[in-house]
């Protein structure tokens, strides 16, 4: 397809005295593949070769073609001008084929290509530097599930009018270089590509960024300043990658970042410098780490805060100064932690109980509240006005005045001392054979039979002894017991 009839069907129509665009409507359906379905619709000629069984990329398409679909067909290549000279193209999709190798020059006599998607070309793995030559008015590339391990430095340099590039599922290791001075990129997907880290040198020259997900990757590393150059950023996604800390200036410069996903990473503690510029913040997402302290002040400048998720910790505690001054938050998710719900989250229930935004605080500790929610934990005060903790609140309640238990604890080793006094003394022989059959357990009324009056004459000055011994006996145990 080296020409187009455009010019001489209109002249044509003219001569005929036909409206253009019935001229044009003709032409779309006239000019179609054999193997496609060709529609003219608000005067925009649409052809769709999906599923089609398609090899090669058909001969020719109607010149007026504004949309091409060749989805899921078995493409393998693309030669130079591989669809010739398409001036009115504006969207071309050859999403699920087999390409493996792509010519350099294959879109040229596409001027006009708005819309490009070579998505889950699994086999496609390189992409030559000048592969998208003449594609100045490109703004949508989607190069998802390629396999690709890199992309060339220069290959994104011909696409001066780039906004949006999808390049999700890929090999990549590390954010590719072909994005540094994209001055038009709004919005960049990379998520789940293996990258690795986010140097400071990653996104220089992204003034216009808008959009950046690197959600479901393998960074460990995010560099200071990394994102100094994004100032327009609004949208970052870290989420489920394997950070374990941040440096005190890794969203340096994103004063106008409204969402920010740090969920399902390995961080264990909340810095207050991360946060120190980000006032237009609504969205922050801290859930699924393993965050067990978070300081003081720390969300004090995101004051225009909608939600903060911190479901899925190890958040034992949760301060109101991690808030002061003046905050005011949306939404507050704290589900998941294992809450120890003492005085230091009065204040806590006490806002769940004013403003309702927030459920789910199930206690952990201390024994007294633990499997309640924090809304039926009742907080007492002291004599003093002083907060008192759930613990000390039933220790009170059940035991209004001091022990009994170190009294009684006396008398029973004061009872079993006195026994062993007043027991008449046994034999040799008789005290061998106790000792043979275990310990004999007495007890000062087990005693008393043995004290009768009777017996012996001999016993008689023990008898008198015994008597005052237990006058005292009983005087001890009544002093004792008064106590």
């Amino acid at each position: 397809m080296k020409s187009c009839r455009m010019l001489n069907l209109l002249l044509h129509a003219m001569v005929l005295g036909l409206p253009s665009a019935r001229a044009a409507e003709d032409t779309c359906v006239n000019a179609c593949p054999a193997a496609c379905v060709c529609s003219s619709v608000e005067r925009r000629c649409s052809v769709r070769c999906d599923r089609a069984g398609l090899q090669r990329v058909p001969a020719e398409f109607p010149c007026e073609a504004a949309s091409i679909d060749l989805d899921r067909n078995g493409l393998r290549f693309l030669g130079e001008r591989a669809f010739g000279t398409l001036p009115s193209l504006r969207r071309l999709s050859l999403r699920h084929n087999n390409l493996s190798f792509i010519t350099p020059g294959a879109f040229k006599g596409l001027p006009r290509l708005a819309e490009l998607s070579l998505a889950h070309n699994g086999d496609l793995r390189y992409l030559h530097a000048r592969t998208f030559t003449a594609l100045g008015r490109l703004s949508r590339l989607d190069l998802t599930v390629c396999r690709l391990f890199s992309v060339p430095e220069r290959l994104l340099a011909e696409l001066p009018a780039l906004r949006e590039l999808a390049a999700f599922d890929n090999l990549f290791r590390r954010v590719p270089g072909a994005l540094r001075g994209l001055a038009n990129l709004t919005h960049a997907h990379l998520e789940r590509s293996r990258i690795e880290a986010v140097a400071s040198s990653s996104l220089l020259g992204l003034r216009r960024l808008r959009s950046l997900s690197l959600q479901g990757n393998r960074v460990r590393a995010v560099h200071g300043g990394a994102f100094r150059d994004c100032s327009a950023l609004e949208h970052l996604l870290l989420n489920d990658n394997l950070l374990a800390a941040l440096p005190a200036d890794a969203f340096l410069g994103l004063r106008r970042l409204r969402t920010l996903n740090l969920g399902g990473n390995a961080l264990g503690r909340v810095v207050r410098a991360w946060f120190a510029e980000l006032a237009e913040l609504e969205l922050l997402y801290l859930d699924r780490n393993r965050i067990a302290f978070v300081e003081e002040g720390a969300f004090q400048n995101l004051t225009g805060l909608l939600a903060l998720h911190l479901n899925g910790n190890h958040l034992t505690v949760l301060a109101w100064a991690a808030f002061q001054p003046g905050f005011f938050l949306g939404r507050l998710f704290l589900f998941r932690n294992p809450w120890r719900c003492d005085c230091r989250l009065e204040w806590l229930r006490d806002w769940m109980e004013s403003f309702g935004r927030t459920a789910d605080v199930p206690c952990a500790s201390p024994g007294s509240v633990a499997g309640l929610d924090l809304r039926q934990v009742a907080f007492g005060r002291s004599s003093e006005g002083f907060c008192m903790d759930p613990d000390e609140l039933n220790l009170t309640a059940s035991s209004p005045g001091p022990s009994p238990e170190p009294a009684a604890t006396t008398v029973s080793r004061f009872s079993s001392l006195l026994s062993k006094l007043l027991a008449p003394r046994a034999p040799v022989t008789e005290a061998a054979n106790t000792t043979k059959e275990g310990p004999v357990n007495t007890s000062l009324s087990d005693s008393l039979p043995s004290l009768g009056v009777g017996g012996s004459g001999h016993k008689t000055p023990f008898l008198v002894g015994s008597g005052l011994l237990l006058s005292m006996a009983q005087h001890v145990l009544f002093v004792l017991q008064m106590d």
